[in-house]
């Protein structure tokens, strides 16, 4: 959740574009609990998301923007899986935001 983070997201995880941002996700899909961010994986640059449903027929890709919309509350909507469908590595865009709000808001 956010502000329990004591740890800072590097910038490497997020790029800016005309109307958004689009930041790389990590995601430990069956996971036992659900959490945003969850750590930092340096090697690809990309920041760790864990939720419970299994990365079947869709399920975990829909649990991961509702716990990012969440997370950073926004609407559903204004979150969509740029690539990686099905991959635990993604790319997510976040529309109507800058990389300094998402920042602050993962940072508490």
């Amino acid at each position: 959740m956010p502000g329990d983070n004591s740890y800072l997201i590097p910038e490497e995880a997020f790029q800016n574009t005309s109307d958004g941002v689009i930041i790389a996700i990590e995601v430990s899909a069956a996971s036992k609990r659900e959490k945003f961010p969850d750590g930092y994986n340096t090697w690809r640059k990309a920041i760790g998301i864990a939720v419970q449903a299994p990365p079947v027929e869709g399920k975990a890709n829909k649990a991961i923007i509702n716990l990012i919309a969440k997370s950073l509350d926004i609407s559903q909507n204004s979150i969509s899986i740029i690539s990686g469908n099905a991959s635990s590595l993604k790319r997510v865009k976040i529309c109507g935001m800058t990389v300094k709000q998402v920042k602050d808001l993962l940072s508490g």
